[in-house]
């Protein structure tokens, strides 16, 4: 997860600086390894070799840079999501494999990329921009599902279409948001065959 992604995330300088990526990429390595909270940009600087005022060129603070390597690491989770989303055919499947990919893929950042898992969990707590797009794209992903499923009528028309993805998406938010997939450990397993199953149900027409 330490290849960079440019965008527009509290980053000064020019959108296509390679060394914004450059720091971004090291910063990345930098944290995986002793963790976000304990770095301060005088740490991240030593570690790269860049004064502490040229990466102030780039970046206004230590969070700016971390909700860059936030956002890559959600956008890497996203586009796992969407690619088995895509491999279905029918919007019922379309929705199966969603919630399956999200607890697949926010379990694997938990546990193999721990330091990273807590810029992620910092995201959460503050409420970082990264953190809100993100989960303003799943939003949108699970309503294109639901809006397709409707024109197909493999799903329900009667309730409000955002009444029911707001529903849908709290459902699936214990695997989404990492300060609470950590109290959701037990369920993991079982939990997407039987929370799809159960929605599914729900939007029987």
């Amino acid at each position: 997860m330490s290849k960079a992604v440019t965008n527009s995330v509290s980053a000064r300088g020019p959108a296509d600086h390679e060394v914004r990526d450059q720091i971004v990429a090291a910063a990345t390595e930098h944290f995986s390894r002793y963790g976000y909270e304990k770095t301060t940009v005088s740490d991240l600087a030593k570690a790269i070799g860049f004064s502490k005022a040229y990466i102030y060129k780039f970046f206004e603070s230590k969070q700016a840079i971390g909700e860059m390597i936030c956002s890559n690491c959600l956008r890497q989770i996203e586009a796992e999501v969407r690619a088995a989303v895509d491999d279905a055919d029918r919007p019922p499947e379309k929705l199966r494999r969603m919630f399956k990919a999200i607890v697949v893929a926010s379990l694997r950042l938990f546990f193999q990329d721990r330091k990273l898992y807590e810029i992620a969990a910092s995201a959460a707590t503050e409420r970082w921009q990264a953190a809100l797009a993100y989960e303003e794209r799943i939003r949108k992903l699970l309503q294109d599902i639901l809006q397709e499923g409707r024109q197909t009528g493999d799903f329900e028309r009667k309730t409000p279409l955002d009444e029911t993805v707001m529903a849908i998406y709290l459902v699936m938010r214990p695997y989404l948001n990492p300060l609470l997939l950590q109290h959701s450990f037990d369920y993991t397993d079982e939990a997407p065959a039987q929370l799809s199953g159960l929605v599914l149900r729900s939007l029987s027409p």
